[in-house]
This record gives structure tokens, C-alpha cells and sequence, in this order.
């Protein structure tokens, strides 16, 4: 996972779903603002996979698409193997399992899919 710039943040485009649930996290002025948020995150969120933080450049979320939410499977040989459609409407986490099963069972050539 790749935390990027802080899609609903208190100080911008806040969220209600964000309020309601007492997320109250200001745009990332320094990459320490970034990371920890990422952290609180990863915490709160229990998340199960390791999670990098892309800096403040954007250059990550830029280069994927990762704005909004994207879903990508990185190959090993370095290329995309799967990308989502935009989230979080356009997710389907069971396709992604599913060609993320079949990359690791030896049944799906990785590379560019979608």
C-alpha cells in the first residue's frame, strides 16, 4: 500500500464520513506529517501488508493514477500487473484477489493487465 496526499483533509476538502468518525488530519506540510499520519493509519486500520508513503512530490500518486484511490498489483518483474478501475466506486477486490492468486499460483503471466 502507498499512503499519498491526504485526500480529505480538515484544512481542505474535509469529509463527513472523516468528521463523524473524529479523523482530523491536516494536509502534509513536511514528509514527518506524512509518515506519521501513515502510521495512524496503518494502526487504526490493522492493516495486513506493508505500507510505503510516497513523498512530497507526488511523484507516486502521479504516476499511477492514484487520484482517487487506484488498486495495483506491482509484478516482480517490476511492471503492472493488475490496475483497478477508480476507487472507491470502481473497485473489485475479488478480481484483484483472483489475478493476485493467479500471479502467485505460477498461472498468470505478470505484466501489464487492463
Amino acid at each position: 500500500m502507498v499512503y499519498l496526499r491526504e485526500a480529505h483533509p480538515i484544512d481542505g476538502r474535509s469529509s463527513a464520513e472523516n468528521e463523524r468518525r473524529g479523523i482530523w488530519i491536516p494536509q502534509h506540510k513536511v514528509l514527518g506529517e506524512r509518515v506519521e499520519a501513515a502510521q495512524s493509519c496503518a494502526q487504526a486500520l490493522k492493516l495486513p501488508m506493508p505500507m510505503v508513503v510516497d513523498g512530497m512530490d507526488d511523484r507516486v500518486g502521479s504516476a499511477y493514477g492514484g487520484w482517487p484511490d487506484r488498486l495495483y498489483i506491482v509484478g516482480t518483474d517490476g511492471r503492472i500487473a493488475y490496475r483497478g478501475d477508480r476507487g472507491p466506486m470502481g473497485f473489485d477486490v475479488n478480481e484483484m484477489e483472483r489475478k493476485l492468486k493467479a500471479i502467485l499460483s505460477g498461472k498468470a503471466s505478470e505484466g501489464k493487465s487492463r
